[in-house]
């Protein structure tokens, strides 16, 4: 945003407003705001998703591995993220295989 009481030859560096200053501003005035209610704050409330959990091939695909043997650890790996996704422990993941 410029000031627009200035012409185009007389734009001073002041006068420019970047985006991080309109984000400050915007944030300051969110915080200075006291008329904000309970039901408002509870809208705004941002859930996460849980953390990955990395677990790398290792010692499963450590030698060598034909193509289709791969493939199949592969699989079974795929397999375990999604079961793992769903919350299930370790041991539960053992058990249902």
């Amino acid at each position: 945003r410029v000031n627009s009481s200035l012409s185009s030859d007389e734009l001073l560096l002041e006068d420019l407003e970047t985006e991080g200053e309109r984000q400050l501003k915007s944030l300051l005035h969110q915080q200075l705001d006291t008329t904000v209610s309970i039901e408002q704050c509870k809208s705004k409330r941002r859930c996460f998703a849980p953390a990955a959990f990395y677990k790398p091939f290792g010692e499963e695909a450590a030698g060598a591995l034909s193509l289709s043997q791969f493939q199949a650890l592969q699989e079974s790996d795929r397999q375990t993220a999604s079961l793992r996704e769903l919350g299930l422990s370790d041991a539960e993941i053992l058990l249902w295989k």
